[in-house]
């Protein structure tokens, strides 16, 4: 753009009227390429790692959906499908119907599939609860449910959450559920000797959030370790970073660092960024974006920085704001719908989409 006090001097009215018609060219010029859009980023799947998205059965009837998946992600974690709610029946009986069917839909579509989750606390069976009392009867039953559920999908899937938030939000100690209450915390122990039984070459994974918090992350790391130790067949680890936008800058480096100091590969496993959690009504929505996308981007120079074979992957927890979980009951909520994604509810890369782009250079 040449600065207005460089437009040449012209003499006489002709010259003022060609001057008033440079400057007003200039003026033009100026205000088109304001308005030129901006080049959408680069496929986020271009990164040196696994990158994925949380995905339902439904969603592969969605046009818009199927195609910013397919453009941007190359793995999918089923949000639900593949979870004990979702699987098996108060009697006993299991219903792979709707994970099947995310399965190839997935395949279909070039998609590889991450599993989520064999044992998680906050999710039983009546099944389960009928035994108790007998361990002998729901140790074999528990074996036999991860038998079957990672069997079915053995050699097909690229691994396992197998035991997802065993520890306690405050880091003192781990969960109390009905897998501890019957078998201890060998549970843990057990759910990944079984797995592997099921399926010889999946990576199985210990899965929890809010590891940003340092005495949970030591808890955490704690009960990795012990598994180690037991010779569990421990081949992972995963942080979910569920994330609020006032987290303190260098908290998800901090993490992944320390997480990453037992040689383990590393899955940052179900990222959002909320902007909408009551303590930060205070600021308003164009800082708290600026936030998000700063924070966005630490997490993957986070995993950028990871030796390449602890690289996991990176999965967000939804493609666009309005498939987040984040926007459904008991959760929405707040002044405004939260929009804690990469992509807009039109599927349009937002500033965090920019800056998971860059990152990646």
């Amino acid at each position: 753009m040449i600065p207005s006090d460089h437009v040449p001097e012209f003499e006489g009215r002709a010259g003022q009227t060609r001057r008033a018609l440079l400057l007003s060219a200039l003026a033009l010029s100026a205000c088109d390429a304001r308005a030129a859009p901006e080049a959408p980023p680069p496929a986020l799947k271009s990164a040196p790692f696994p990158v994925g998205v949380a995905a339902m059965t439904g969603q592969f009837d969605d046009l818009g959906w199927t195609e910013l998946v397919g453009a941007q992600f190359d793995r999918v974690t089923p949000e639900w499908e593949m979870k004990m709610e979702a699987v098996l029946a108060a009697d006993g009986a299991l219903d792979f119907s709707r994970s099947d069917r995310l399965v190839a839909a997935a395949e279909a579509r070039g998609l590889k599939v991450f599993g989520h989750t064999l044992i998680w606390y906050a999710q039983s069976s009546p099944a389960f609860e009928r035994l108790a009392g007998d361990r002998a009867a729901f140790a074999a039953a528990y074996r036999n449910y991860v038998l079957d559920v990672a069997g079915r999908y053995s050699g097909r899937l690229a691994g396992w959450d197998v035991v997802n938030e065993p520890v306690n939000d405050d880091g003192e100690g781990y969960r109390d559920c009905l897998w501890r209450q019957a078998l201890g915390m060998d549970y843990v122990r057990r759910a990944f000797e079984h797995a592997r039984e099921a399926d010889r070459d999946a990576p199985l994974l210990l899965n929890d959030y809010n590891l940003e918090r340092p005495k949970k992350r030591a808890a955490f790391l704690r009960l990795a370790e012990d598994l180690l130790k037991s010779g569990a067949p421990l081949g992972g680890l995963g942080t979910q970073s569920h994330l609020t936008a006032d987290l303190e800058p260098g908290a998800i480096r901090a993490s992944v660092r320390e997480l990453a100091s037992l040689g383990l590969p590393l899955h940052v496993s179900e990222l959002d960024v909320s902007l909408n959690a009551d303590r930060l009504s205070v600021l308003r929505r164009g800082e708290l974006e600026t936030r998000q996308t700063a924070l966005v981007a630490e997490a993957v120079e986070a995993v950028m920085d990871l030796p390449e074979a602890q690289r996991f992957g990176l999965t967000v927890w939804g493609a666009r704001d309005k498939d987040s979980w984040l926007r459904r009951p008991p959760n929405a909520g707040g002044p405004l719908p939260d929009r804690p994604l990469l992509f807009d509810d039109d599927g349009r890369p937002k500033a965090a989409a920019r800056a998971f782009a860059r990152a990646l250079a």
